[in-house]
């Protein structure tokens, strides 16, 4: 039994507005980033923060290493991150030289000194960067925001 063409058009028209529907949410979905601004074309975010040495703050190497922000590759391809940059609050800046980053996966960026390998890399400094109210920015080598996390109290600083 075929349908009539008043039904067929019917349908036709259903399934026309709820492409258009579905069409339209897509851009607002994927812009949205649970804490922070997103670009909406990049499979890179910024994962976890661990600012300020969790077992206090001793000036050690060890301390220093113990602060970290995680960049994280949730696309399946793997991305060339030569200079791409990730920058906080006070304008302390971290650039990635020569650094490849599988597909799903992430590296965290120590902020004191190490040997960098796929996992971990360091920024080799002497002090602390990350505060209880900070940003992290992660800018592409054009210097475009990538990714943008935020935490602690806002306000005025």
């Amino acid at each position: 039994m075929s349908a009539s063409p008043t039904l067929r058009r019917a349908l036709a028209a259903v399934l026309a507005a709820g492409a258009l529907v579905g069409a339209t949410a897509l851009p607002a979905v994927a812009d949205d980033h649970r804490r922070g601004h997103r670009s909406a074309h990049s499979p890179l975010v910024i994962g976890d923060v661990q600012y300020d040495s969790p077992r206090g703050n001793d000036r050690s190497n060890r301390a220093l290493n113990r602060e970290w922000v995680e960049v994280k590759n949730t696309g399946r391809r793997a991305v060339e991150l030569r200079g791409f940059t990730l920058t906080d609050r006070q304008g302390n800046r971290y650039r990635f030289s020569g650094f490849r980053l599988d597909g799903r996966s992430s590296v965290k960026v120590h902020t004191g000194q190490g040997r960098d390998t796929r996992r971990d890399v360091y920024q080799d400094r002497r002090h602390q960067i990350w505060d209880e109210r900070d940003s992290a920015t992660l800018r592409d080598q054009r210097g475009n925001v990538v990714d943008t996390e935020s935490w602690g109290r806002r306000g005025p600083r």
